[in-house]
């Protein structure tokens, strides 16, 4: 058969085109921004005034992004193993519509929603004054941290648990029936039989959904209530009030380091999972 290696180029070049433009370019813009001078020298100023001016905001970020993942985890996991393992079928479809609406909801229609929810006066302490439980005077706001991790963990539940339960549902139904004619209990079959070989299904949900949260900025924006506030609205501030791409840019040189500490699990786990094949 005849080898056309042209024909292979252009087959590959529209999507090397996408990469090229929308994520290599505005990358290495990002990274000569925030470690070069406007004259081409090399500097580390921008990240020497990022990290002074926001060293409490960037810890806050990873604060909140790992405490989210926690969260995020445990739930999954609890929903997941419900789906599989419950025997009560209405149960598992109705939880199973339920898990998923997050899915089609964007980041920033979500973060409106939280706003009118978690709000002293929103839908969630109005419901719970009209049921008695509280009096207007002891309704208390959930804006801020707390609700920034309870819209992260919110939005990204439907995606994690669609991983976590899809690796679930992979897994063989004889290892889950043999555990049963030995006497398992559904919680030693989840420890003992399901969670060790999804361990890595767990943590690309994990790394994805970590990605996600360092860059939203509608969140941060409509749920946080000032400082300290997450790295995505110092840079929009940055950027805003004083056109500073610099210091801007730099905060995201910082977002990539930790952002590529978890890629780095990712990225080992795809070369082992394509290995194995």
């Amino acid at each position: 058969m005849y080898y056309n290696p042209i024909k292979n180029i252009w087959m590959v070049l529209p999507a090397a085109l996408m990469v090229g433009l929308f994520f290599l370019y505005p990358l290495v813009f990002s990274l000569f921004s925030a470690l070069f001078t406007d004259e081409g020298a090399l500097t580390k100023t921008h990240l020497e005034n990022a990290v002074e001016l926001y060293s409490n905001d960037i810890l806050f970020t990873m604060i909140i992004v790992l405490s989210s993942m926690v969260i995020l985890c445990v739930l999954s996991i609890f929903i997941a193993a419900i789906l599989r393992l419950s025997p009560f079928t209405s149960l598992v479809r109705v939880l199973g519509v339920l898990y998923r609406l997050p899915l089609f909801i964007p980041l920033i229609v979500t973060a409106q929603m939280m706003r009118t929810f978690l709000a002293k006066n929103g839908l969630m302490n109005n419901v719970l004054i009209e049921a008695g439980l509280f009096t207007p005077l002891e309704t208390i706001s959930f804006l801020g941290w707390s609700g920034i991790i309870i819209t992260f963990v919110w939005k990204q539940l439907a995606f994690s648990t669609l991983l976590i339960s899809g690796a679930m549902s992979a897994i063989d139904e004889s290892q889950v029936r043999a555990a049963r004619n030995l006497g398992g209990s559904r919680t030693r079959i989840l420890f003992q039989i399901l969670l060790p070989q999804i361990v890595p299904t767990i943590g690309v949900a994990m790394v994805l959904s970590v990605v996600t949260m360092m860059s939203a900025l509608s969140v941060p924006l409509m749920i946080g209530t000032g400082t300290p506030t997450m790295m995505t609205a110092d840079m929009a501030f940055r950027i805003n009030s004083y056109g500073d791409y610099h210091t801007a840019n730099a905060l995201g040189l910082i977002s990539y380091c930790i952002c590529a500490a978890f890629a780095w699990f990712y990225l080992r786990q795809n070369l082992k999972d394509k290995a194995g094949v």
